[in-house]
């Protein structure tokens, strides 16, 4: 059952990115037709105060019974959870229901998202299960369509989501007084957590806390974004108290429409992102430079024989990041049926490089203690 959800959602993603060509031939209505939701937006009511006191609103957190982001590869033995760093980690867009049925933001109880949304805490979160407690929220993230529109009602959508993440991530804070943060994210994620950082962590003294940031699957301006986010880029391996980012493609890559949205809004210091540098660590070397060969790979998640309890493959692919700023794979791999035209592998950035990333937080986090 949970493989045929899966293949649904595939088909779903692909049907986005068809009709997003389909656009520039016929226009805003037919990407309305196909995923933009049609309904007015209407903003979600505020939550109540304590909403994240409560286990219900998160999908990990300590003391929960069942907590994804503590899974690990079956060759990996369970440990007790640490304590060396709190991780705040914020999912991707889950919530895809086809436009004529869908609301501007995801209910907090949507069966369908959550399933998925657990899918990716299981596959993305867990490589930092090894550091300390896992905390990821349930929030109303923006559809799909909110980032294919210039529809008002996506901005909004977006600004709600957010509106969440900040609530969910004071609750975090408070539950967390004390030590070093994580923070990490994917695609949507990861948008909510870079505006996190430029209005809630930089110039404040929580931005003394945060050990690094995890800033994969959207693009980062190298001069338009990172000098207002209040840590600097990673350009080194063990290098704590900074941003790591990348976008992964396989050869030969095609990343115009990311290029495209990327650029057509202005970074978080005000300036254009039009033609600016997209930041990219290699995930495997640490470093923004360098070419790592397949064989420094510790280990890509392969979900293709089991959704539940993927397996864990050494030497998987290679990596490198390119001129332009994306992470390059080389020849396609064979991970399932979610690659993304352009040879766009956007669904597995994390799971390209779990093991690779498992290692990378653990000696960053290391070389932050030792200094603090």
């Amino acid at each position: 059952m949970a493989r045929k959800f899966l293949y649904i959602i595939a088909s779903l993603i692909v049907l986005v990115i068809i009709s997003a060509f389909a656009y520039r031939v016929w226009g805003q209505q037919l990407i309305n037709a196909a995923m933009v939701p049609s309904r007015t937006f209407s903003a979600p009511p505020p939550l109540p105060k304590d909403a994240y006191a409560s286990a219900d609103t998160w999908i990990s957190r300590p003391g929960l019974a069942s907590d994804p982001s503590q899974w690990r590869p079956a060759d990996m033995k369970a440990a007790p959870v640490p304590r060396k760093a709190a991780i705040f980690f914020v999912h991707p867009t889950t919530y895809l229901a086809p436009g004529n049925k869908a609301d501007w933001n995801a209910p907090l109880s949507d069966p369908e998202s959550l399933t998925v949304a657990a899918r990716f805490v299981q596959r993305q979160a867990s490589a930092f299960n090894n550091l300390g407690p896992i905390w990821v929220p349930r929030y109303r993230q923006a559809h799909f369509g909110a980032f294919l529109t210039n529809n008002a009602g996506g901005g909004k959508a977006i600004d709600a989501a957010y509106a969440d993440v900040v609530q969910a991530f004071d609750a975090f804070l408070a539950a967390n007084p004390k030590g070093p943060i994580i923070l990490a994210g994917h695609s949507q994620g990861s948008l909510h957590l870079l505006r996190l950082l430029h209005e809630k962590v930089a110039g404040k003294p929580i931005a003394g806390r945060i050990a690094i940031a995890y800033i994969i699957g959207w693009p980062v301006s190298v001069t338009a974004d990172i000098p207002a986010l209040g840590l600097p880029a990673c350009t080194k391996p063990q290098q704590a108290h900074c941003i790591v980012s990348w976008q992964s493609f396989a050869e030969p890559a095609e990343p115009s429409a990311v290029v495209q949205a990327f650029e057509k809004d202005r970074g978080f210091n005000g300036l254009p992102r039009k033609g600016t540098k997209i930041f990219c660590v290699n995930p495997i070397t640490g470093s923004a430079s360098g070419v790592a060969k397949a064989a420094q790979n510790l280990g890509t998640l392969d979900a293709r024989q089991s959704e539940d309890n993927p397996a864990l493959i050494k030497g998987a692919v290679p990596a490198r990041c390119d001129a332009r700023g994306f992470l390059l794979i080389g020849d396609p791999p064979d991970l399932g049926p979610f690659t993304l035209p352009g040879n766009n592998y956007h669904v597995y950035d994390y799971a390209l490089f779990w093991a690779n990333l498992r290692a990378d937080a653990q000696a960053r986090l290391a070389a932050f203690s030792a200094k603090n």
